[in-house]
């Protein structure tokens, strides 16, 4: 079986829902496009958005913690950065998340959700060139990094858990199918090549407690990060790869390794 894209995936509001893609450009030193550009920054944060810095996850309201917000469809068009929330199909939100009034009224809808009021009301953070990637924290190059995740690697897990796992659990720009299950963690340093586009694998993605949730329902009924230890010793599941040489990638296209 060849190796070929299955899935892209961007997350325009870390820690809200995926958005598919039939296909996207790639470019050289850059992320995913529109991903994790916007985020749900806890009163607390730190958070300046004239002197931005990168923050970690804990910062955010993020499904680590606030499992709730598996049960929210987002969207957030290209274009217009209109966010649109519904909670079983129903509209409930839609909010400019390039204005200042669009960004209160979001605040206030994930107030009311959590409880959050007397000054622990979050803030709509805007990355702007930054990104609010997992990993950011490390550094720019990171901040930038693509996350891929191999689908015959979640296959083999759910088969010795006795369980079927959504793919979606682990929130990748990008899932492909025909590699053996977890080859790609053997893969550090190593480039592929991604239809026209070339990247190079950096790092293996550790996996937390946001795994975890189940992203139709909503429920924290797994546990991935102990069952990944139990059964291979590790709890990486995924690595993150920066983009060397772009393109424009689509479902299907070929991915050979270097």
């Amino acid at each position: 079986m060849s190796t070929k894209i299955s899935g892209l995936f961007h997350y325009p509001v870390k820690g809200l829902s995926a958005q598919a893609l039939s296909s996207v450009r790639l470019v050289s030193g850059e992320g995913f496009p529109l991903d994790r550009v916007y985020g749900l920054a806890r009163h607390d944060s730190g958070y300046d958005p004239v002197d931005y810095k990168p923050l970690p996850k804990t910062r955010f309201i993020v499904l680590v913690k606030e499992e709730r917000l598996a049960a929210l469809s987002t969207f957030v068009d290209r274009d217009t950065r209109r966010l649109e929330i519904r909670v079983q199909g129903q509209l409930v939100l839609q909010e400019e998340l390039e204005t200042e009034v669009g960004r209160n009224n979001v605040s206030r809808f994930f107030s009311t959700m959590f409880d959050l009021n007397g000054g622990q009301e979050p803030v709509v953070a805007v990355g702007g060139e930054n990104r609010f990637t997992d990993i950011s924290v490390h550094s720019k190059a990171m901040m930038n990094a693509i996350s891929l995740v191999n689908l015959n690697s979640v296959r083999d897990l759910g088969a010795r858990t006795n369980a079927e796992i959504d793919p979606l659990r682990f929130r990748a720009n990008l899932y492909f199918d025909g590699l053996d299950a977890f080859q790609e963690l053997e893969m550090l340093g190593r480039e592929i090549q991604v239809g026209p586009a070339r990247l190079r694998i950096f790092r293996r993605t550790r996996r937390c407690a946001a795994t975890d949730v189940d992203p139709v329902t909503a429920e924290r009924n797994m546990t991935i990060p102990r069952s990944l230890m139990q059964h291979f010793g590790h709890a990486d599941m995924g690595v993150y790869a920066e983009v060397l040489e772009g393109g424009v990638v689509e479902i299907g296209s070929p991915i050979s390794i270097g």
